[in-house]
């Protein structure tokens, strides 16, 4: 019963012709009628102009990158031209690598280490003059490793030396006040490219010194060992850097504060202007060819007469205030005649009105940033409100809507020129055509490669137009699929809120509708099942007619499975749900079997309306039966009392007659196929018939004369129904004779009727 699959973007496979458009209104209430669309489309195009607000300024010439200019631009206004951000960021870090850090003399620094290696020696001494004959290498050692250092057997004969011992302490304390006291720090300053270092506090001032002046530790272990005599040998050198890295400290030690303050005020000092542009003078010359270095000076140029712009453009400000306004309105009332003429339902309906608005706005309020920003253009979401129109109003909309949007973006600073229109208007055409083919959840990324090579191939066009780099062509690319990707999930998250909004059922809500655990289709199925049954024959024909005529068949049939709900409330009134013998209506007066009857009409909207069903199905219970006389009963009590005076009211259906070609069509299925069941021998010929007799008396009764389907339509109706009754009764079915007529061929419903079938026909 329920097609299979899920439809992300289920659009119709053929676009059903525009229902019967509604009556216009007259006098004042044309007036609010007309004036709240003309509202609606002023307020947006005055919107979109305050998002930008760059045609107020005097003319700036559209001149792009790659173009030649014809005539030379002069500025009327004194402006600055930015550097770009990632240029003033370099520019600021260079500034501050270029400051020379500030380090800090400590004087105390050489006593330290002196102190250091004073201790040591004097501790090996009191060592050796303590140990027993033979034991000056054990008390040596236990010094060496109080003092954490590594022993070696050199070290041993070094220390216990008294000459090389005196020796190695005399060099090294030589070593460390010699050498600290010229500077030693930790770290290289010239390891960061820096040539020289400031030095608070040494020789009683601050002084700018070299930095391969100042020591690092291993060249102040190297200096050391230099101060050695010869005769010590490498043991004793290699004991020295090891006393001195045991007790080390650096003379000079950086001043981060000071350092960095110095490199945030160089940083602060560099200029963010990169020219300045006085008045009078010369933006682009005549015939030169654009670059990124003139496009940037004419973008600086339009900011600043945005930003002054009575300095240039005069008393011309309000006139061109109301040019941009009216080239808004111009464009979106292309958008609003299309609507007016092709589309007039969707014009009466105040909220798709307004919903449209809406969307141009969200196009608009996303553009602006982008544009303020100087954001790639190729992630403007047009697709996405080409996507959104399309599901709820067809491709052919959507199609109009994404190009007037290229066009309205395209005269807003500072998108004018050909690139975003030209972008836009391709990717959001591909959009509205490549919508057909997502009809299930998965083929929606086809629907994105579809948007994403449209924006590939814009971009590759622009790009060679304008010789632009592979580089820059490669990023358009990239932000293109990426507005594929977006506009497409947004799309399809957003679609929720727009049926809600609008009121449009779309093929998404319908397919929901068509699944056999709806609760109300579960009622349908349990409390009235040869209803139930009654209801699957009649969407299989309505849904063949459809195809046929190239109506919404998928509506025809949802509509179908929910038109006879009403019969949930008395299902044994009605012919199909009854057990063989009895009928309800035998102990009722025809009156009342005809209220009962009509009655599941009204009880099926109260339903639909308990279950939240959308207008378009809730059209399907009003209208299958529009205005037609329940016969049987009214004959019944007529024959009951010739005299009495009925009212025909009584006797019929509320109505309204068939307002679209799929309510048209089920009214015909449902008529044909309640009459078909109790045919008697239901041979292919008196099949044919029998639709024959019943859709021409549809036409006599004037049952289908407020709907739009053509004579032609009408006959294939007929065919299809023809064709597809024949398949479903190809056998003769043995109906019990009181259903039957008595063995001949009954007048069309009217046994239905007498035993309550409520699909009244027009007798033949």
């Amino acid at each position: 019963m329920k097609p299979s699959g899920e439809r992300p973007f289920p659009e119709r496979r053929a676009a059903p012709r525009e229902p019967v458009a509604p009556v216009p209104p007259a006098g004042m209430a044309a007036v609010l009628h007309h004036g709240l669309r003309a509202g609606v489309l002023l307020a947006v195009a005055v919107a979109v102009h305050a998002l930008f607000p760059g045609a107020q300024t005097a003319d700036v010439p559209v001149l792009e990158r790659g173009v030649v200019a014809r005539d030379e631009v002069v500025a009327q206004v004194p402006f600055s031209v930015p550097k770009s951000p990632d240029e003033l960021l370099r520019e600021r870090d260079e500034a501050a690598r270029g400051v020379p850090p500030v380090f800090d003399y400590r004087p105390g620094a050489a006593d330290s280490v002196v102190a250091g290696v004073r201790g040591f020696f004097g501790a090996v001494e009191q060592s050796l003059a303590a140990a027993p004959a033979g034991g000056a290498p054990q008390a040596v050692r236990g010094v060496l490793d109080r003092a954490r250092i590594p022993t070696t057997l050199g070290a041993l004969e070094v220390l216990a030396d008294p000459v090389r011992r005196g020796q190695l302490q005399a060099a090294t304390e030589q070593a460390a006040r010699e050498l600290l006291a010229r500077g030693v720090a930790s770290s290289s300053p010239g390891a960061e490219g820096i040539s020289a270092v400031r030095v608070r506090g040494l020789a009683g001032g601050e002084r700018l010194v070299p930095s391969d002046s100042v020591y690092t530790a291993d060249q102040f272990y190297r200096a050391a060992q230099a101060r050695l005599p010869a005769e010590a040998g490498v043991d004793a050198a290699e004991l020295q850097r090891l006393l001195l890295v045991r007790w080390f400290r650096p003379s000079l030690a950086e001043n981060t504060s000071l350092t960095g303050a110095a490199r945030a005020r160089a940083s602060a000092a560099v200029d963010s202007v990169r020219e300045r542009i006085l008045a009078g003078q010369r933006i682009v010359g005549a015939r030169e060819q654009i670059g990124e270095r003139e496009v940037e000076r004419l973008r600086a140029y339009q900011e600043a007469l945005q930003a002054h712009p009575g300095e240039a453009a005069g008393s011309h400000a309000l006139p061109r205030v109301i040019g941009a306004v009216l080239f808004n309105v111009l464009l979106l009332l292309i958008v609003g005649a299309l609507l007016r003429i092709v589309r007039p339902t969707i014009y009466a309906d105040d909220r798709a009105v307004i919903f449209l608005g809406l969307l141009v706005l969200a196009v608009a309020g996303i553009a602006s940033p982008i544009g303020r920003y100087d954001l790639p253009p190729e992630l403007i979401p047009i697709p996405f409100a080409t996507l959104v129109a399309a599901v709820l109003w067809g491709g052919r909309l959507a199609l109009v809507l994404a190009l007037v949007l290229a066009l309205l973006l395209g005269g807003q600073q500072p998108f004018v020129g050909m690139v975003v229109p030209f972008e836009a208007a391709v990717a959001g055409a591909a959009a509205a055509f490549g919508l057909r083919m997502a009809q299930r959840r998965f083929q929606a990324w086809g629907l994105i490669a579809v948007i994403a090579l449209a924006y590939a191939a814009a971009v590759l066009a622009v790009g060679l137009l304008r010789a632009r780099g592979a580089e820059e062509i490669g990023w358009g690319v990239l932000w293109g699929a990426v507005n594929g990707i977006g506009s497409t999930l947004l799309a399809m998250g957003f679609l929720p809120i727009a049926e809600w909004f609008t009121r449009v059922t779309t093929n998404q809500t319908l397919m929901e509708l068509a699944d056999p655990k709806h609760p109300l289709l579960q009622r349908l199925s349990l409390e009235a099942p040869g209803t139930y049954a009654h209801t699957i024959s009649v969407a299989n024909l309505a849904e063949a007619v459809c195809n046929a005529i190239g109506a919404n068949a998928l509506l025809a049939r949802v509509g179908v499975y929910y038109h006879d709900v009403g019969k949930i409330t008395k299902p044994l009134y009605f012919i199909e749900n009854q057990p063989r013998g009895r009928n309800p209506h035998d102990r009722l007066k025809p009156a009342m079997s005809a209220a009962v009857v009509r009655s599941h009409v009204v009880e099926g909207l109260r339903l639909a309306a308990e279950y939240r069903l959308p207008q378009a199905v809730r059209d399907f219970i009003a209208q299958h039966h529009g205005t037609q006389p329940i016969s049987f009963f009214m004959e019944q009590a007529r024959s009951a009392d010739p005299e009495a005076r009925l009212n025909p009211a009584e006797f019929s259906y509320g109505g309204p007659k068939p307002q679209t070609r799929e309510t048209a069509v089920v009214m015909m299925a449902d008529s044909v196929e309640s009459a078909a069941r109790v045919l008697h021998d239901p041979t292919p010929e008196r099949i044919r018939e029998l639709v024959n007799r019943i859709v021409d008396g549809k036409i006599a009764a004037g049952q289908l004369d407020e709907c739009p389907l053509t004579l032609r339509e009408i006959t294939i109706a007929r065919e299809v129904l023809a064709k597809v009754l024949s398949g479903m009764y190809h056998q003769r079915l043995d109906y019990p004779t009181a259903l039957a007529g008595g063995g001949a061929a009954p007048e069309p419903n009217g046994a239905r009727e007498r035993a309550g079938q409520p699909n009244a026909v027009a007798h033949g």
